[in-house]
């Protein structure tokens, strides 16, 4: 089988300022076959696929492919390879066209041809069941389509490795469906995909091998088919994890939020009501309107009619300022573009949503501002050298703990939870599910948002589903199932 290898990573290191992101690493990847790379936050998943595409410069080590040797490679080098890389953060023009995103960088006939733009994308979409509209503006586009159109760029450029990072992260089932398909194909015509995705039942799905990191370090390489979601579990962190979810019964009898007839931006006349301690679901498919309803409840998004109580008090929120006071917090879908400040430090942004509440004789407490960020570091166990660390330099697992530090320091109440674990590794979300019940059992109030349906049916007291902007169904605990879920969120 050797002689099927077609990358090979030997000794790859990388160090930053206090962090060795990897360490050692060696690795084969053999051509026509889907190769996972699995791992906690922070594993050093990342850094290797950067330094495989140019974008970070590895210390020492080399990179052999096609019987030469790469002791640093450039994003030029990389391309000439045929490497393509799908990072998490798309890299999409939103003032283009579809059209135009794909055919961006190929050499085409004589002057620019939208015309024969359109007929190439329109053909790649047709070959694998995508119906987006090639001519669509990609600012126009939801996030799940934007993704689509991103590996389909990728797929055009005829590429011999494909990475892909999180791919079904922001997909509905049917998208995550053509997607298998996409990589079936690509496989069968002898591309290698290295696949990451902290979702193990994708890995049994569609990989062939999988790579286990741990801690910047190489652990171990296995068949996919000769192993198992607990050992792939226990190789990953290193212990043994707890299965299921927490148990817990926190519900009260007081009424925390009252959303009253609330109609807003993709919504109209919802009404529902959460409870102190509870943890409250809201399930719907991509465009329902979830995080749409999300932003107006905590006035990131006007509200055109209808009426919010907390504790059985009207209230009027105009901005998130409002919403904080109020004592109800966010941890938005988009930790980087809407949850915290990348350029700024863990200390900075654990402490910007209170820091009326650090100071001394009206001026900035430095000392308060250091004992509130290290009490969240340890509670979150935000795993960093310095609380002076930029949140870009964090692994996406620390960076939505920032996000949690953050919301909490503000001695919220109420708190929404868009998506709390997408893109995060399994032995983060245990610390969040964990988080998430200590917090009811403080008499905290959640809404929790999730495509994650076992999430959604471990996590939640109650569940309400939404379908083109309108509730169409709770479901109570013991009403619980995927089915139940799936007819409410089509609406059939």
């Amino acid at each position: 089988m050797e002689q099927n290898i077609i990358l090979s990573m030997k000794n790859i290191t990388k160090t930053y300022p206090g962090v060795v992101a990897l360490d050692n690493v060696s690795v084969d990847f053999r051509a026509g076959e889907v190769h996972a790379l699995l791992g906690e936050n922070g594993a050093g998943k990342s850094t290797l696929i950067k330094v495989l595409s140019g974008a970070v410069t590895n210390d020492s080590g080399t990179i052999y492919m096609d019987g030469k040797d790469y002791e640093k490679m450039t994003p030029a080098v990389s391309r000439m390879c045929g490497i393509e890389v799908i990072y998490q953060e798309y890299n999409l023009i939103g003032g283009l066209t579809v059209a135009e995103n794909i055919c961006l960088g190929r050499q085409m006939r004589g002057i620019v041809n939208r015309k024969e733009m359109v007929s190439i994308t329109k053909e790649l979409f047709d070959k694998y069941h995508i119906t987006i509209d090639p001519k669509a503006y990609v600012k126009e586009l939801s996030t799940a389509q934007q993704q689509l159109v991103e590996i389909t760029k990728a797929i055009s450029k005829d590429a011999r490795i494909i990475v892909m990072d999180e791919p079904t992260a922001q997909l509905t089932m049917t998208e995550v469906g053509h997607l298998y398909e996409m990589i079936r194909n690509l496989k069968a015509m002898g591309k290698t995909i290295i696949y990451i995705s902290h979702r193990l039942e994708e890995l049994f799905e569609i990989t062939d091998r999988v790579t286990i990191m741990r801690d910047g370090a190489y652990v171990t390489t296995v068949d996919t088919d000769k192993t198992n979601r607990d050992e792939l579990i226990t190789l990953m962190v290193g212990r043994e994890l707890s299965q299921g979810y927490p148990q817990r019964s926190c519900v009260k009898n007081e009424t925390a939020l009252k959303v009253e007839h609330v109609s807003g931006y993709r919504n109209t006349d919802i009404s529902f009501e959460l409870k102190k301690g509870e943890i409250l679901g809201v399930s719907g498919l991509v465009g329902a309107g979830r995080t749409e309803l999300m932003r107006v409840i905590f006035g990131a998004d006007k509200m055109l009619d209808g009426k919010i109580y907390i504790q059985g008090k009207e209230v009027h929120i105009h901005s998130p300022k409002e919403a904080l006071k109020l004592g109800i917090g966010l941890i938005p879908e988009d930790r980087k573009m809407q949850g915290c400040f990348l350029n700024n430090s863990i200390e900075w942004n654990v402490c910007i949503s209170n820091i009326y509440q650090m100071r001394t004789r009206r001026l900035v407490d430095k000392k308060k501002i250091r004992r509130l960020a290290q009490n969240y570091q340890k509670m979150l166990n935000i795993k960093t050298p310095s609380l002076e660390q930029k949140v870009r330099n964090l692994s996406g697992g620390n960076q939505q703990k920032v996000v949690l530090a953050k919301v909490l320091a503000a001695n919220t109440e109420i708190i929404i939870f868009d998506e709390p674990t997408r893109g995060i590794d399994i032995g983060a979300r245990h610390e969040i599910y964990d988080l998430m019940c200590s917090l009811v059992k403080e008499g905290k109030a959640i809404i929790m948002v999730s495509s994650d349906m076992e999430e959604l049916l471990g996590m939640s007291d109650r569940i309400i589903v939404l379908c083109e902007g309108r509730i169409t169904g709770e479901l109570k605990r013991e009403d619980f199932s995927q089915e139940a879920i799936m007819h409410l969120a089509s609406h059939e």
